[in-house]
This record gives structure tokens, sequence and C-alpha cells, in this order.
């Protein structure tokens, strides 16, 4: 056996400084983007451990999809907060207070049933969030919207068909499915919380408000349940705190996981 000795070579430069850097942009650019960072990485553990070969690469094929959205939109809030770091940069080199995701997307996955919970969460709430990004007077979040909305249609398809699936399943699997309704709906809120950020950044036209899509969330994410014979929790509490930089015990070691690499060859690529 032979040892590759080849010294890895020195990260490519980041993107340059936006000449106009706003703060609030850079923000908004960045919660979504570590949304769909996070969410790529807990689907990244399916990988050879989903139920049936096909659906371990469409569950791949989403994680890819999540990834790119990612590298878009945290190489946009480097450029907006004058700073000029990278998407690697934001990935690799941020602590976990540091990260302002949604705690829904953190969460591990106790069974399958969980995980397309999350996804039909997840993904009706993105689907509206992108298509109303591609009117927004921002031309880097626009086109991001337009493109990341039409991959996003077939995340939700996936996410309805295995809701009614399983719904309509067995016994086991309605079950699970009722289980996981129930554990994950208390962290749906979070997905539309308003800020001042946000709501400054809505009425310029320059992005838009999650609060403004939770009405047609409701009514989306309803109708598929309903098809799949499953009720709408009402949760007695809600959670909060992921877009503070305030995580679950569930996060740190994922984020040890995903940056083990770079940590120990800091600033390598090959």
């Amino acid at each position: 056996m032979t040892t590759d000795t080849t010294p890895a070579r020195p990260a490519a430069p980041g993107p340059a400084p936006h000449p106009d850097p706003d703060p609030d942009l850079a923000g908004y650019a960045l919660r979504l983007g570590d949304d769909a960072l996070v969410l790529c990485q807990r689907l990244c553990g399916w990988i050879t451990r989903a139920p049936t070969i096909e659906e371990d690469l469409a569950l791949s094929n989403i994680a890819l999809d999540l990834l790119g959205h990612a590298r878009t939109l945290l190489s946009y809030s480097g450029q907006r907060d004058g700073t000029g770091r990278g998407d690697d940069d934001l990935a690799y080199r941020r602590t976990e207070r540091e990260f302002r995701h949604v705690l829904l997307v953190e969460l591990p996955d106790p069974d399958f049933a969980a995980t397309v919970v999350r996804q039909l969460v997840f993904s009706h709430y993105a689907g509206l969030l992108y298509t109303a990004l591609a009117d927004c007077a921002d031309p880097v979040l626009s086109g991001f919207g337009a493109r990341a909305a039409a991959e996003v249609e077939y995340h939700r398809m996936h996410a309805a068909q295995w809701t009614v699936r399983l719904g309509r399943g067995t016994t086991e699997s309605r079950r699970r499915m009722t289980t996981a309704l129930d554990a994950l709906w208390p962290y749906t809120d979070e997905l539309f919380e308003e800020d001042g950020p946000s709501s400054r950044l809505d009425a310029a036209g320059t992005a838009v408000a999650p609060a403004r899509l939770r009405d047609a969330w409701q009514r989306e994410t309803a109708a598929v349940l309903a098809t799949a014979g499953l009720a709408v929790p009402a949760p007695r509490w809600r959670a909060t705190g992921g877009r503070a930089g305030l995580h679950t015990e569930a996060f740190a070691p994922l984020l040890a996981e995903f940056q083990s690499v770079h940590r120990q060859y800091p600033g390598g690529t090959w």
C-alpha cells in the first residue's frame, strides 16, 4: 500500500466583497443557507441506509440540491456582509453558536417516518419561499429563487407521496407517521418567525418575510395530510432559538462530523 504525500493545495480565495454591504441581507441569506446546509447533512445520513435503493438515490439527489442552494446563499452572504468570505469559510469556519438555521433541520431521525414528515414540512415552506423570492428586487436572490423553486418542486412531490404511502399503509407505518407529526410539529413555527431585518427587507421588496407564507403553507400541508388520512397536530408548545444560534444537543456532534476533514486539513483542497 502506498501513501499519497502530496500536500493539499491552499484554498481558493472567496468571492470579492459587494461594493454595497448590507448586514440585513447578509443575515437573511445566511439563515436560508444554513437551513439548506444542515438539512443536507442530515439527509446524507440515509445514504446506504434508506429503505430501498431507489430511495437511497432520491434522498441523495435531494441532499445534492440542498447543497447547491447552501453554496449559493452562503457565498452571497459573505459578499454582502463585507468580508468576502466564501461558502467553505462559512460552512467550515464557524462555531455552533454562529449557525442560524431553524432547529427543525438539525434534529436526528429516529426513523424514516420522521424524515418524511420533516421533508413535508420543509419542502413546502421552501417551495413557497423560493417562488416568492423569484419576484423580489434583489437580482441574486431572484435568480436563486427561480432556480431553486423548480428543484424543490420535486422535493415536495417526493415528501407528499411518501406521506400518503405511509399514512395509508400498515398500522405500524401510520403509527410512526403520527408519532413523527406530534414530535416535529412544534418546530414548524420557527420557520415563520418575524424579525426586524426580514420585515425591512420585505417592505423594500428586496426579500420575502417568511411570516407571509404561513397561511399558504398550512393549507398545502393540511391538504397532503388529509389525503394521507392523518390529522394536523395541535402542539401545546413551540420551539425557538435556532435563528439566534441556540441549538439542541444534537447539533454539536453533527457539526463536528461535518467539519472534521477541514479541521484536520485546514485550508486544504483536493
